[in-house]
């Protein structure tokens, strides 16, 4: 039986790597070898940073919700507990939402908190 030798596949495999490293600087986007750690670290790095993002908009999403709720005569804590008590089930990013677009609706909202609290 002929012997088989492995070029072909480590070729696809460097391939593949080099690929994902375009763009970057120097040895980074033309060796393999720079280039294979080069694209691991960044691989890491998008994982924690899409996990990351989602802390980044919930965050955003409260600064939003206290600044309307200080508008309406409230803090973002006394908000969330007076809907809680009301029994109002709504997240974070649509009260933010109603907060921008519906001033009206997060007015009513902030009203219905009020009143469980007083």
């Amino acid at each position: 039986m002929a012997r088989v030798k492995g070029g072909l596949n480590a070729r696809k495999r460097h391939n593949k790597v080099l690929k994902l490293a375009k763009g970057y600087r120097g040895a980074r986007s033309k060796q393999y070898r720079v280039a294979k750690q080069s694209v691991m670290r960044a691989l890491n790095s998008s994982f924690a940073g899409r996990k990351q993002r989602k802390r980044e908009m919930r965050s955003l999403w409260i600064v939003r919700i206290n600044a309307a709720a200080r508008i309406n005569g409230l803090s973002y804590s006394r908000l969330m507990h007076g809907l809680k008590l009301a029994n109002v089930d709504i997240n974070r990013k649509m009260l933010s939402d109603m907060a921008i677009n519906d001033a009206d609706g997060f007015k009513a909202l902030a009203e219905v908190a009020k009143s469980k609290l007083a």
